[in-house]
């Protein structure tokens, strides 16, 4: 007697992408990176490698320094870029704002945040040009010192190109530097089918912190630098700050497998498009409000009280209520798939019936 193949159980989880675990093109990364040996702390071929990799990606000269996580390489960035009496000019709905438990303070010995507005969590250019300029040389205040973007957004949104751009040109006018936090950094570019080139120097970014962990990476991100000024100090920010790994080949092979054969970008494309089914299946359905755009793989929505309760009760995990009442957090990663989205969907559909 034959027995039925069974059909995976959907993931029930929309929380975060960092829920998903890695790709198995990492996973074998790891396996052939850990037989034999190689040089420590960075002096291995494969992170060489990645440095020249990125720099045929980026169609510019950089360096790289490899971290595990994207606190570090926001922190250890925005260190580079502001002295301890220095301002980090950065929207108020900005990760390195509300989700990095003071990192980036720690690490620039006590710079300050300045927090700007703008619509779907992306810096206005008009209030980035005013604040820039505000009590430059006064003693008595912190000093603008560069200017951090997040792209994609904590809302899901992504900056365009002109942007970007505009915001570049406000850096340039008044002398200060622009990070950009990529974490989500693929699934920007993805969203607007540009280069990496285009997004970033080009636009004006100095430093990038470009994101692979919440990607199918199991925990990878790079720091690049298109101003080579940088990477002297923040090599030796990078040691002292602890992030400096001796077996520093297990990053950088998984950074190598990211980029190998355009996994980055399909992983990105298909947490994309799941977040863009979740949408288009959420739309016109009773009580059941969308809020903003979902460029890239984040979605909040409005939903009633006894629906956001029921799905809790199904076995679906999210984040709700953070916000303001009502308000759910969606993301989909690259495991998502169609059964998962569309499982979804039919449990919300029976709780708004």
């Amino acid at each position: 007697m034959n027995t039925p193949l069974s059909v995976p159980a959907p993931n029930m989880g929309f929380s975060s992408d960092n829920i998903a675990g890695a790709s198995p093109e990492i996973v074998e990364a790891l396996l052939r990176a850990s037989a034999g040996q190689a040089q420590p702390y960075g002096a291995d071929d494969s992170t060489l490698n990645v440095q020249r990799r990125l720099a045929d990606l980026f169609e510019h000269e950089v360096d790289v320094l490899l971290v595990p996580t994207g606190t570090a390489a926001n922190s250890l960035s925005l260190a580079a870029l502001t002295p301890p009496w220095g301002a980090v000019l950065c929207h108020v709905q900005s990760h390195i704002a509300n989700d990095e438990c003071g990192a980036p303070e720690f690490y620039t010995h006590g710079a300050r945040l300045m927090l700007l507005g703008g619509a779907d969590a992306k810096v206005d250019p008009l209030e980035l040009a005013e604040q820039a300029r505000r009590k430059v040389g006064d003693v008595h205040s912190v000093q603008p010192s560069c200017v951090s973007i997040t792209q994609a957004t904590e809302t899901g949104s992504v900056y365009s190109l002109d942007e970007i751009q505009a915001i570049g040109n406000v850096c340039r006018d008044a002398g200060l530097p622009l990070h950009m936090d990529g974490a989500r950094f693929a699934n920007a570019l993805v969203s607007l089918d540009c280069t990496p080139a285009d997004m970033t120097w080009k636009a004006g970014v100095e430093i990038l912190s470009f994101g692979a962990t919440k990607n199918g990476v199991l925990g990878a991100e790079a720091i690049v630098m298109f101003n080579p000024e940088r990477a002297r100090d923040l090599a030796f920010r990078r040691k002292r700050g602890g992030h400096l790994l001796s077996k520093m080949r297990l990053l950088s092979a998984q950074m190598e497998a990211y980029l190998d054969d355009g996994l980055w970008l399909r992983n990105a494309r298909q947490a994309n498009a799941m977040a863009a089914r979740l949408a288009a299946g959420m739309q016109g359905l009773p009580g059941v409000t969308l809020q903003g755009k979902a460029d890239a793989n984040i979605l909040f929505c409005q939903l009633p009280a006894a629906a956001i309760d029921g799905l809790l009760a199904d076995g679906f995990r999210f984040y709700h209520d953070r916000w303001g009442p009502g308000i759910v957090r969606l993301v989909t990663s690259f495991a998502t798939t169609e059964q998962d989205v569309d499982h979804f969907l039919s449990a919300l559909r029976a709780r708004v019936s």
